[in-house]
């Protein structure tokens, strides 16, 4: 069994290492685009360009299913990508976790690209799942670029700004891009508050890494015989893990189990 995952960087980490988790015997293709990121600011048909461009390049490697693991791609270029892959390779989208998040009540935040806040998709999300909740959209400027690259003092800096805009009673946050799942310690500590019950924090990867096994037929596995076979791709170019990926544990974790090639 073969697993694909595609994202414009490093963000399809927490997703692949919950596919590992849940799979150890699983192997991983880790398709990303680090020459045309970062694709928020490109045109719905400049996204679809390049996010096909990745599916192609892990296509070749032939897996049984592909994520995108990616908020934006899935929103303008999930139609797409099934469209030339499905029903060969079956195509699993990613959606910020709203209607989770939205069960216990509210209010809710969803931090979100300044992009994708505000945009017709998430107000849909919202409109159908949150509606009978209070919801706050955070702008986290500069955030999945930070963690991209895993700068500390920038990640430290767009941390504190959104959750400066973040109502203090907020107890469900919903993180609306994959790269902040990377980060999701330092955010639930950034939003902590010392009088409150713990920041609950609602990602994505988990719940798009159990759709895919689905998708496939498959049932987690945890005990499995780990794979050793992880193939990372950097815009079409087999490479290793990227340095900055080896800052976070979900990097680790992949890259401890499996030989980058």
């Amino acid at each position: 069994m073969k697993i694909a995952l595609m994202d414009s960087g490093i963000g399809l980490l927490a997703a692949a290492a919950a596919v590992r988790r849940l799979r150890p015997d699983a192997g991983l293709v880790l398709s990303s685009d680090p020459d045309g990121m970062p694709w928020g600011p490109r045109t719905a048909d400049g996204i679809t360009e390049r996010a096909l461009a990745v599916a192609r390049a892990a296509a070749v490697h032939g897996p049984d299913a592909l994520i995108v693991a990616c908020n934006t791609a899935s929103v303008h270029a999930l139609a797409a990508l099934r469209a030339e892959l499905e029903p060969g390779i079956p195509v699993i989208g990613t959606v910020p976790a709203i209607k989770p998040a939205a069960a216990g009540g509210g209010p809710v935040a969803i931090w979100a690209t300044p992009a994708t806040t505000g945009s017709p998709y998430q107000r849909g999300l919202i409109r159908d799942f949150a509606d009978s909740v209070d919801v706050t959209e955070v702008p986290c400027p500069g955030l999945a670029d930070a963690v991209q690259h895993a700068d500390e003092d920038a990640i430290d800096r767009t941390v504190a700004a959104a959750a400066a805009l973040t109502p203090t009673g907020v107890r469900a946050v919903v993180l609306g891009c994959t790269h902040y799942e990377l980060v999701a310690d330092r955010i639930r500590a950034a939003l902590q508050r010392p009088d409150l019950p713990p920041v609950v924090l609602h990602g994505s990867a988990g719940a798009v890494a159990a759709q895919a096994l689905r998708r496939i037929g498959q049932s987690p596995a945890p005990e499995a015989e780990p794979s050793n076979a992880l193939t990372v791709l950097l815009s079409g170019r087999e490479c290793a893990l990227p340095g900055p990926a080896l800052r976070y544990a979900e990097g680790r974790l992949l890259q401890a189990v499996s030989p980058a090639h």
